[in-house]
């Protein structure tokens, strides 16, 4: 080799010193994206805790603990006391509660607007009610207008990280943008941009369904679990998430998981797509709340209706939604073999009263036979579902690196 040639070797080729400090700063900071992760999902942890679930030693935890401490992003409470305990009890790490997330759920005749805490705490939620569906532009008026009245409450006692927005329609996940919410009558709509400049935070969008599946894998019913199948069913229809392998599946253009739209009846009626007998045509709201006699009814109120008729109509409208409902989820275990299917919305209802009056009327029939492995349960956290999940979006970068995400957070000098 020349000595030009030796002389570019070692400007391209990194010294295996370099190397080596490389190689451990990535795995400093993948082991701080594991502890800040674990402090998130448990609401704090003990330092015995954290040695245990990460096989570190505890030196090493330690170090990593007082890191996310000086960078302002965990705090050191009082110890764990554990009865029968020999030695000194271990120190709890919190999460930074300064630490929070707006949210943003634009909605038919609403925007509802949270403010999240690391760890799914719900600090505060208001719900504006619109008379008529808002547009993108009144949205972010309508968000600008509530988070200023927060406004002395945040400067004094949070820092925003954020924004998350959850939709109900489809986003392309590279954009941001939202190709088509057709309840909200928005089509290829650049929420991001004004939302960025009214607040001056980023701002990240997602489906509401499938930010409601990463917040019942987190905090809900289906947590730890690796895989699994996340169907919402509400007035608009029915949408959904997949998780597999502990990732939300988000297809080439973030639009995975449009569960409403599984044909389950090739006799049936047209749906909005397109299509004939779609899931969400089948297995619909406004059906069962016609022959209730009712305008409208959340989660609760539609338990106790269901739980009390003995309107037969109602059962056996109820009986033939469930048979729909059965086959589109018999699909989705037969495609993605999930640990757990969670059914949210007023399909959680469906389950319930499919469980506790029809004698399981609601089956899968998976043709391994491994449906009678799969956990079927109802959504745990209700109408907090889509703001810790669209909390999540914005929580994302910290967890991620969070000294990065501190160091970029810092004013300039």
């Amino acid at each position: 080799m020349t000595r030009a040639g030796k002389i570019a070797g070692e400007r391209v080729a990194p010294s295996a010193s370099a190397a080596s400090r490389t190689s451990n700063d990535q795995l400093r900071r993948f082991n701080l994206s594991m502890l800040m992760q674990m402090l998130h999902r448990n609401g704090g942890c003990s330092r015995a805790d954290l040695t245990r679930m990460t096989g570190l030693n505890r030196s090493t935890i330690a170090v990593l603990v007082a890191e996310l401490v000086e960078a302002g992003l965990a705090y050191e409470g009082e110890p764990e006391t554990v009865i029968g305990q020999v030695g000194r009890p271990s120190l709890r790490v919190h999460p930074q509660p300064r630490l929070a997330a707006l949210t943003i759920n634009p909605e038919v005749n609403s925007v509802a607007i949270g403010l999240i805490g690391l760890g799914g705490e719900i600090i505060r939620s208001i719900r504006f009610d619109s008379s008529r569906v808002p547009s993108s532009a009144e949205a972010v008026r309508i968000s600008q207008s509530i988070v200023a009245g927060m406004r002395g409450e945040i400067e004094e006692s949070y820092d925003l990280v954020g924004i998350g927005v959850a939709v109900p329609g489809l986003v392309n996940a590279a954009s941001g943008r939202i190709v088509n919410a057709p309840q909200l009558k928005w089509k290829d709509v650049d929420l991001a941009t004004p939302m960025s400049q009214a607040f001056r935070l980023p701002v990240y969008i997602a489906n509401d369904a499938s930010v409601g599946a990463i917040a019942e894998n987190l905090f809900g019913a289906a947590i730890g679990a690796r895989d699994l199948v996340f169907v919402d069913g509400n007035a608009a229809g029915i949408g959904g998430g997949v998780i597999i392998d502990g990732q939300p599946l988000r297809g080439t253009s973030g639009f995975a998981g449009e569960l409403g739209h599984i044909m389950v009846n090739s006799a049936g009626v047209r749906c909005h797509c397109g299509r004939v007998g779609c899931l969400e045509t089948e297995v619909n709201l406004d059906s069962l709340l016609a022959l209730l006699g009712l305008s409208r009814a959340d989660e609760h109120e539609l338990d106790i209706e269901l739980g009390v008729t003995r309107d037969a109509a109602v059962l056996d409208e109820v009986r033939r939604q469930l048979r729909f409902l059965s086959i589109a989820l018999t699909n989705l275990v037969n495609i993605f073999d999930p640990e757990v299917v969670v059914l949210g919305g007023y399909l959680g209802a469906l389950l319930t009263v499919s469980d506790e009056r029809l004698g399981g009327a609601l089956k899968l029939r998976s043709m391994s036979g491994h449906s009678r492995n799969v956990v079927l349960t109802r959504a745990k956290l209700r109408s907090r579902r889509v703001m810790i999940g669209a909390a999540e979006l914005a929580f994302a970068p910290l967890l991620a690196d969070p000294l990065a995400f501190r160091r970029d957070a810092e004013p300039s000098a």
